[in-house]
């Protein structure tokens, strides 16, 4: 006998200053998967502020993430999770045996242009409907 999961996997995005890529992407999870998909997001040296231009480029897409704030990870996050989904921090973003990761490589949104930033929403988009085919969760939630 199986035991169905009875609670949402959860997924956590890291990035250096939680302000544009991992902020979209969890953008993008809470739209596209709902109450299906735990989401947190962090940074290891987290900005001041979200980045403008990356809640412009969501905000074009019907996403509102105005409301975030840049936060630093925790170990009580990171062992929570079932995935982790690191981007760009390198060596200090936490690893942890057991867990799942996916390192996303994806151009860092600072003091890009719009264009710029419009792009990596677009491939962070791709890759957010693919993690969630991998975790059995449809789109719509």
């Amino acid at each position: 006998m199986t035991l169905a999961q009875t609670t949402p996997p959860a997924v956590l995005f890291l990035c250096v200053h939680n302000a544009g890529r991992s902020q979209m992407a969890a953008g993008w999870l809470r739209h596209l998967a709902g109450e299906s998909i735990n989401v947190y997001s962090g940074g290891s040296a987290p900005a001041d502020q979200i980045n403008q231009t990356a809640v412009q480029a969501m905000h074009e897409v019907g996403i509102d993430i105005r409301s975030a704030e840049p936060q630093i990870w925790t170990d009580e996050v990171v062992r929570a999770v079932d995935v982790v989904v690191t981007m760009g921090c390198g060596d200090v973003c936490p690893i942890y045996p057991g867990k799942r990761y996916e390192d996303w490589v994806l151009t860092d949104p600072a003091g890009q242009p719009i264009e710029v930033v419009r792009a990596v929403r677009d491939e962070i988009e791709a890759r957010v409907r693919g993690l969630m085919k991998s975790l059995g969760v449809a789109a719509g939630g």
